[in-house]
């Protein structure tokens, strides 16, 4: 460190741990008084009207985004209390100050989106009588500012930690120790590699991950897991994604379709699969999407065709396939019900396959009967490999329907998107992570003009956004898990956590990048990854438009 770049890591001043409770207050009854706005026009009859809604889809996707990004507040100052140090405290305040600063200039939904406060019929009145009280601006001032943030950046550098995630459980601090030495040692030396070869996860890494109990941590006991809550998969996936996000996601397709069996399997499917899923015997796939149905679910025309002796026949094309050709498992959803044309007409099947060739994949990836396969090539998120599917008369043995009954495919899959979407948000955090760590160390590295790059204030601005929007959407995933440990109904919770770690993901990749200037464009650049990496989880697991819908409809039957 130069004596210059020393000179400007000086002990915080702005950011001296107020009460941000005026802060917090104020935002909540800003998003009070949206919400009661925008129910006044998307209510018919006293009922909450879907073409309304859809007509008003601008204003109630800014009332979703308000509404995640000041639950996320309230968690990030509750977390700041209970763990109780400045760097904590200065994390909190950056992320409400800016909050604050912000919102007087609209809702930012998005690349090129935003959405003005008085398109959600908010008034000037409203404005003054929260975020423009007195109080809460000078708050936003201290902590939302330029200088604010930047001071941020520099406590953290100083300090060389990101803030205390808060875990106040041994067990969970000694899982997350126990992977960030896995990812030190067999994921971030590989990871590139693998990226850049377009290669498939070693499958010995993927024995070592099972080893680790990684695909049984939410299977109970009784099936062979370790019968782990959420929070736990949520620091496990943190930790393997911020190595790779290819690593982080294998356990997405384990948990699927461990949650489907547990939710709606017979006790014989649940003897059958769940012991071999925990152990990594049997590696799962999902088969939902299809090349015109991606959001819309519940209108697939692919088709399971009964036969006599309790075998189906199925037939139609699914896309976006993760790690199909390495397969043995496939949670496929098809109609069963032709004259059903919505979600009361498909079924789940717990369909084998035959794990396809390593060698020879594009040849010999999926040798079984009636199923063929296309690689789909991709920017990132390569190291599972993305297919479309063909299926042509492939048989699906007798009790293979999930829970032995039809017509219900749809609800059972409804049952998992609480805890993938939880997992999704998780992954978004560890990529996050990842572009903060790697962006940091460059900073500290890179010299110009006689300086490390750190020294510059758009440098450190962007470096103090990342460490508060990122430790936001760690304790707003956090939330979520505890809600679905609980036991609780939690898709709004699972759906906030979504909308915001994906976005500090996308956010946090692409300052990587530009910190990095033209070397983050670098394909022998870790920055290059993960911009490109990042980018997808925006889409998946339920995009993020269709993420804010959910989350607005759900605000507003409460």
């Amino acid at each position: 460190m130069t004596e210059d770049h020393a000179a400007k890591s000086v002990a915080p001043r702005t950011l001296r741990g107020d009460d941000l409770t005026p802060a917090i207050d104020a935002l909540g009854d800003l998003c009070q008084r949206a919400k009661a706005r925008v129910l006044g026009h998307v209510t018919e009859a006293g009922r909450i009207s879907s073409r309304l809604l859809d007509r008003h889809q601008l204003a109630a996707h800014a009332l979703a985004y308000l509404a995640t990004e000041v639950e996320a507040a309230r968690q990030l100052v509750a977390w700041s209390g209970r763990v109780g140090g400045d760097l904590e405290r200065a994390i909190a305040g950056v992320y409400v100050g800016e909050l604050c600063r912000q919102l007087a200039g609209g809702i930012d939904l998005g690349p090129c989106e935003s959405v003005s406060l008085g398109q959600l019929w908010l008034e000037g009145d409203d404005i003054r009588e929260t975020l423009g009280r007195t109080d809460v601006q000078a708050l936003a001032e201290r902590y939302g500012s330029g200088d604010g943030v930047c001071e941020l950046a520099r406590l953290a550098e100083e300090r060389g930690t990101f803030g205390n995630v808060g875990l106040d459980d041994e067990t969970l601090t000694a899982i997350q120790s126990e992977f960030r030495r896995f990812v030190e040692r067999e994921v971030l030396p590989i990871a590139q590699d693998i990226h850049r070869k377009d290669q498939l996860i070693p499958i010995s890494l993927i024995g070592k991950m099972a080893e680790l109990g990684v695909f049984g941590l939410t299977i109970p006991e009784e099936f062979g897991g370790q019968g782990l809550g959420k929070v736990a998969m949520c620091l496990v996936t943190e930790e393997l994604s911020r190595g790779y996000i290819g690593v982080g996601s294998l356990g997405t397709r384990s948990e699927i379709a461990a949650e489907l069996i547990l939710g709606g399997g017979s006790d014989e499917q649940k003897r059958d699969w769940l012991p071999r899923l925990a152990v990594g015997e049997v590696l799962s796939t999902a088969v939902f999407t299809e090349p015109n149905f991606g959001s819309d679910l519940a209108h697939i025309k692919s088709r399971g065709e009964k036969q006599p002796d309790g075998s189906y026949r199925i037939f139609g094309q699914k896309t976006w396939i993760t790690h199909a050709t390495r397969a043995d498992l496939m949670t496929l959803l098809v109609r069963t019900n032709p004259d059903d044309t919505g979600y009361g007409g498909l079924s789940m099947f717990l369909a084998p396959k035959t794990r396809g060739s390593e060698e020879h994949p594009e040849t010999e990836g999926f040798p079984d009967a009636g199923i063929t396969g296309t690689e789909i090539k991709v920017l990132g998120y390569r190291g599972m490999k993305e297919f479309e599917l063909s299926f042509d008369d492939f048989t699906v043995p007798a009790g293979c329907l999930l829970g032995d009954v039809e017509g219900q495919g749809f609800k059972q899959l409804m049952v998992t998107f609480e805890s993938a979407r939880i997992q999704t948000a998780a992954r978004g955090v560890g990529a996050a992570q990842a572009a903060l760590d790697e962006a940091m160390r460059y900073a500290g590295e890179r010299v110009q003009f006689g300086v490390p790059i750190f020294s510059f204030p758009r440098v450190q601005r962007k470096l103090g956004r990342m460490i508060a929007r990122i430790m936001a959407a760690r304790q707003l995933t956090f939330f979520a898990a505890r809600a679905k440990d609980s036991g609780k109904r939690c898709d709004l919770e699972a759906g906030m956590a979504k909308l915001l770690a994906t976005r500090a993901a996308c956010e946090s990749a692409d300052a990587c990048v530009q910190i990095h200037g033209g070397n983050g464009y670098a394909e022998e650049y870790v920055a290059s990854r993960l911009l490109v990496d990042a980018r997808v989880l925006s889409i998946f697991e339920g995009a993020n438009e269709i993420q804010a819908h959910v989350i607005a409809r759900r605000l507003l039957e409460v």
